[in-house]
């Protein structure tokens, strides 16, 4: 079924944003459905994380619009940013733990943060999330005493603390074994059927993000390439989408920045 704007948690509409005179992307609509795990994916440099940073408000589109449950984030003021980020998560892609803070601690920040619940409650919530993510008997360790995938799961419990609508992940394999990969894929999995949750993440591993993907987003050049469920978007014959799904070195997928011809530049230099 084709996501319309009545069933798109997230929708950017020709959106443009850029730094400099660089566009990073350029006029591109496409929509986050609810309940749903989308993937976010595409050649280094497309836009996918400048793409979650517009999500939650930390960049503003420079023309266009980016909704979040109808509301256009472009247009809100700051007490209305820090609403709708009430009800996003963010895992970072390498966490971000606060590293003199407790397991325990980092993941109720943000409940002692936004909330004025009791402590007595917080501990409850603290190692219901813990439990969710298989470490409940981590909470007494500090972030240097645990392995990196563990640090992603801890991140992970503190991004859904809040219970929020919208989880964003950005790069959430990089680095990890094989092991943990596909133990971070399946928790995303679980934890936006289980909760839910409307799941949106960035990631280069696609063998492991279209096993656990709904929908796609495929990002090059400043544009949309394609947008679609799993088994549509494999199948498209657009040469941009064959050649970064097939990891062909030569296509249309730029290799180089965007600036002055060779030539232009070598006469410049021995001017």
């Amino acid at each position: 079924m084709t996501p319309t704007p009545d069933t798109c948690l997230i929708e950017f509409r020709d959106l443009t944003f850029g730094y400099g005179e660089h566009r990073v992307l350029d006029g591109v609509s496409f929509c986050i459905p609810r309940g749903k795990v989308t993937a976010l994916i595409g050649p280094m440099g497309a836009g996918k994380t400048t793409a979650l940073r517009l999500m939650g408000g930390e960049q503003r589109a420079q023309s266009g619009e980016m909704r979040f449950d109808g509301q256009d984030v472009t247009t809100m003021g700051q007490d209305a940013i820090y609403a709708a980020r009430r009800r996003m998560g963010m895992l970072f892609q390498f966490g971000a733990l606060f590293a003199d803070l407790s397991v325990f601690d980092n993941v109720a920040f943000p409940l002692r943060e936004h909330t004025e619940l009791p402590e007595r409650l917080i501990r409850d919530i603290v190692l219901m999330k813990l439990n969710a993510v298989g470490l409940r008997g981590a909470r007494d360790l500090m972030p240097s005493e645990v392995s990196g995938g563990m640090a992603r799961r801890i991140a992970l419990a503190r991004a859904i603390a809040l219970d929020p609508e919208l989880v964003m992940y950005d790069e959430p394999f990089s680095g990890l074994d094989p092991i943990s990969l596909k133990t971070a894929a399946r928790l995303i999995r679980q934890l936006n059927d289980s909760m839910g949750l409307t799941s949106v993440f960035v990631s280069h591993e696609l063998q492991q993000t279209l096993d656990i993907a709904d929908h796609v987003v495929i990002l090059a050049n400043g544009k949309v390439a394609a947008e679609g469920a799993v088994d549509a978007v494999l199948g498209s014959d657009d040469p941009l989408v064959v050649q970064y799904l097939h990891a062909r070195p030569d296509g249309p997928v730029r290799f180089h920045f965007p600036g002055a011809s060779v030539e232009a530049d070598f006469r410049l230099a021995t001017q």
